[in-house]
């Protein structure tokens, strides 16, 4: 397919069983040490297992993709309280990898946690999702598949991005149609502007909003005209990778404190100190400035390494 034409993607196995996917190699854990005796913790084994289906059996896209450009994701939902009627509420760490050209190494796409899930389960109930009913017949049910679609999504998004410029719009409004059309109910949140300022909202909005274009301009340059060319091309991927940061601040300085300024720095600490640190000196001071109004959590190794 024209968007991910490289053959030698390299993928890494985060499951032991079988993958049967179609775009993704997910791997799925439900997690239930905080639910009390009196529920049938059997039942949180055949979630996952039916989450596992829904996320690998499912054709998400009309593109054609070989086994090696599978999408490795870790989703892991932490189930935190549970309350009458089957319901639960819970967090929802999510996590995907890029694979670099001629490396075995896996870039983080997105390592986030939506800490604002509730949804109804029963035993070997379908998992049922549909682009165009989004709500569903039972809208506190479907708020489950509803998140992990959303989240797939946004995957395929930035992944796609990654390869090629905008090649993620199609997968964004696909997320975004999610947000516009999402399940409600007292239960559920993190679908609404008003629901916090690090939630599903905001990240599709500053993925889709047109004022923030040079958001996908930085993902391709970081990515594909970045790490992708850092084993024939250092000094050239490096420049990219600095212009990929120079875009980041550009946005940050016209609309600071966004949601994906962070979100994209989630887990790449190293990964960018350990691109810099081999730079010239001038590289090196330019990325330190940068990255010192970027990412303020990892600072310290930013100093230490770059100074």
């Amino acid at each position: 397919m024209m968007q991910r034409i490289f053959g030698w993607l390299i993928f890494f196995a985060l499951s032991a069983g079988q993958v049967r996917g179609q775009e993704l190699q997910a791997n799925v854990t439900v997690l239930s040490n905080r639910i009390g005796s009196g529920v049938d913790k059997r039942i949180f084994q055949t979630l996952q297992t039916a989450l596992y289906d829904f996320l690998n059996s499912r054709k998400w896209t009309s593109e054609t993709f070989g086994t090696s450009e599978k999408i490795a994701c870790n989703f892991l939902l932490n189930l935190s309280g549970s309350q009458d009627n089957n319901t639960y509420s819970a967090t929802l760490t999510v996590q995907a990898g890029r694979p670099i050209f001629n490396s075995s190494y896996q870039s983080p796409l997105i390592n986030f946690m939506d800490e604002s899930v509730s949804f109804r389960y029963i035993q070997y109930q379908s998992l049922d999702f549909n682009d165009n009913r989004v709500q569903g017949t039972d809208p506190v049910a479907a708020n489950l598949t509803a998140i992990f679609a959303y989240y797939v999504y946004t995957i395929l998004g930035l992944d796609f991005d990654s390869f090629a410029l905008r090649g993620g719009d199609p997968y964004f409004q696909k997320a975004l149609n999610i947000v516009n059309n999402a399940p409600e109910g007292s239960s559920i949140a993190g679908w609404k502007p008003f629901d916090g300022v690090r939630n599903r909202y905001w990240l599709i909005e500053n993925l889709t909003n047109t004022k923030y274009n040079p958001l996908h301009d930085a993902i391709y340059n970081y990515y594909r005209q970045g790490l992708d060319k850092m084993y024939d091309h250092e000094n050239d991927a490096r420049q990219s990778m600095l212009s990929a940061l120079i875009s980041l601040n550009d946005i940050n300085t016209e609309f600071p404190n966004i949601m994906f300024m962070q979100f994209f720095f989630q887990g790449k600490g190293s990964e960018i100190s350990n691109v810099f640190k081999k730079g010239t000196p001038d590289e090196k001071s330019r990325a330190l400035d940068l990255l010192t109004r970027l990412d303020v959590s990892n600072l310290n190794r930013y100093k230490q390494d770059l100074q």
